[in-house]
């Protein structure tokens, strides 16, 4: 976003990458909104590219799949990792998970492409258990296996009780859920506003995967520098 402010290739979001990969990250998530307010849509090429240099690292590029052009950008690049997340173009940023109940007959056909292009499927999720339940049910007619690996459980109002002294409560709920999507099969990731403050506490989930974090450790970089701030994430998961 700051780079979008003007015309200009600064600061440049492949060596934010690449100090990310230096300080010890483990893979780098972008988010290509149809507006192209922070991640343009170049980027993602940008950054593809200078992954190739890095086998180890994981790419995971999330987005609304029913929106243009998401999935043209995933056939491209073929991610390690995609995650689809069900924001408008219009919201400030992603606020809820999806209904899979609601959202089947549209999600299992992308999900299938998905696992034909190669790529982990991640859904992102509210910490709600009789939803989670149904995520294995995104199958196609006959198929043995679901399609779904992992789901990213929605922390913005983990981080929102945290701030309210509530965290302890609001944590109990979100490792339940983590716990059923781990008994059907899938695989626990967390994604969205949390920070050096609420991080400890939200990585006491068993068996958690992955977190996204780019707001937080965007701002503390402007205070520790970026490379620090990763190294601090990285502690803060340790």
């Amino acid at each position: 976003m700051l780079r979008n402010a003007r015309p200009l290739t600064i600061p440049s979001v492949v060596k934010m990458g690449e100090i990310s990969i230096a300080a010890g990250a483990h893979g780098l998530t972008v988010h290509p909104r149809p507006d192209e307010r922070h991640i343009r849509r170049t980027d993602v090429y940008d950054l593809a590219e200078m992954l190739k240099n890095h086998p180890t690292i994981e790419y995971n590029i999330e987005g609304n799949p029913l929106e243009s052009p998401f999935m043209d950008i995933i056939r491209e690049v073929k991610p390690d990792q995609c995650t689809l997340v069900p924001d408008d173009p219009t919201q400030n940023t992603s606020d809820h998970g999806w209904n899979v109940v609601a959202d089947a007959q549209k999600l299992t056909p992308i999900i299938d492409e998905l696992n034909s292009l190669g790529c982990r499927v991640s859904l992102f999720m509210d910490p709600d258990i009789e939803q989670i339940k149904r995520v294995p049910d995104l199958k196609c007619d006959g198929a043995a296996s679901p399609l779904v690996n992992r789901i990213e459980l929605y922390t913005e109002p983990y981080a929102t009780a945290y701030r309210e002294g509530k965290g302890d409560e609001s944590f109990e709920l979100y490792k339940a859920a983590a716990e059923c999507a781990q008994s059907v099969g899938l695989g626990v990731n967390g994604g969205h506003d949390l920070n050096l403050d609420n991080l400890p506490k939200f990585k006491e989930i068993p068996n958690l995967l992955e977190v996204s974090i780019g707001h937080a450790l965007t701002a503390d970089a402007l205070e520790m520098g970026y490379a620090n701030a990763v190294k601090a994430y990285l502690k803060a998961l340790a």
